[in-house]
């Protein structure tokens, strides 16, 4: 069955892997899965006329599977690679499918922020030490044990994100005494799989100037 995805490409760079964290969700499931797959990066300066015309909303990710309809939104695409694709298999039971969940908002509302007063920072902090406290809970190193999961393919985007941005425009890291969260993060940048999917960091600092600096 041919797998065809297509995901961002980078602002000014459209032969370049882009910044989405959505998109590098998918090709982290389709990396560990082991499932082959061609790539269409799309321009968002100029969508192409035939991505438009499947796909008229005009976001990604989106995947098609052999001569099928293109699917959008990373959950419904993760779900349907675990179901086309069960092994290896990288569900979640229902326990930890919300771990972390929350860290994305969060980031992104402390990023956005000009109040240094306001709570995004410690809602934030909130977040990332119930993570920490999770997978000093767990047998570990990852969200449900032993085995990377669907969580974690979830989580690693999110806080490269986190980590690339909050450092370039606030000057923030994630507190040191989060050793848990820190080793977490080593161990999934450390993987091919994210080392292929990955987007350059000034690729990433690029696509979110426009809203830091609205």
């Amino acid at each position: 069955m041919a797998v065809e995805i297509c995901v961002k490409a980078a602002a000014g760079a459209p032969g370049i892997l882009g910044d989405c964290p959505f998109c590098q969700r998918v090709l982290l499931t389709l990396e560990e899965k082991g499932i082959e797959y061609k790539q269409h990066l799309i321009s968002f300066d100029a969508k192409p006329q035939w991505f438009l015309e499947v796909n008229p909303e005009g976001k990604v990710p989106v995947i098609k599977f052999g001569d099928g309809e293109w699917i959008s939104d990373s959950d419904v695409i993760v779900g349907k690679l675990e179901e086309k694709y069960p092994n290896p298999s990288l569900s979640a039971p229902p326990e930890v499918s919300s771990v972390g969940s929350k860290i994305f908002p969060t980031f992104v509302k402390f990023l956005l922020s000009k109040d240094a007063s306001d709570g995004t920072e410690q809602a934030l902090l909130d977040e990332l030490k119930a993570l920490d406290e999770h997978l000093k809970t767990k047998v570990g190193p990852y969200v449900n044990g032993g085995n990377i999961c669907a969580v974690d393919l979830s989580l690693a985007p999110k806080l490269y994100h986190l980590d690339v941005t909050l450092g370039h425009f606030k000057g923030w890291t994630i507190p040191q005494s989060l050793t848990h969260v820190h080793k977490y993060k080593e161990l999934l940048y450390s993987r091919e799989s994210f080392k292929k999917t990955q987007a350059a960091k000034e690729h990433v600092i690029a696509g979110w100037a426009p809203k830091v600096n609205a």
